[in-house]
């Protein structure tokens, strides 16, 4: 059973920065991309960023430039680096992980259906 335990969530000021972490377990074979998305309140869930099992990486418009995702293999760990913060960053923060090709097409990656396992979110608060 795959489980997705993430962390680093909390309270900042705009401007600010938080690194998010995502440790994984329970893997039969490895991913074929790790994502990172993310719900406000009243909003739908939107991808944020997602990154292969090649490496390559794909970030929404609202966090290029601002936020950084990346992964440690040998600790079998994601992690979202953000920096800028902006009040609209305000949400809950879930790591994913796709076991499908599906999310490794740059029309598809950063789309919640693309990915099969979630964990239980990291509150991510930013205040003006």
């Amino acid at each position: 059973q795959v489980q997705l335990v993430e962390s680093g969530g909390g309270s900042v000021q705009a401007g600010g920065s938080l690194r998010l972490s995502c440790t994984a377990s329970g893997y039969t074979e490895s991913p074929y991309c790790m994502g990172w998305f993310r719900q406000a309140p009243g909003k739908g869930r939107e991808g944020v960023a997602r990154i292969t099992n090649l490496g390559t990486r794909g970030y929404a418009d609202s966090a290029k430039g601002r936020f950084t995702i990346s992964q440690d293999n040998a600790k079998n760990t994601l992690y979202l680096q953000m920096n800028s913060l902006k009040p609209e960053d305000t949400a809950m923060y879930y790591c994913a992980a796709a076991t499908g090709p599906l999310c490794t097409n740059g029309n598809y990656g950063l789309v919640d259906f693309a990915f099969a396992f979630w964990g239980q979110g990291t509150q991510v608060t930013v205040s003006s």
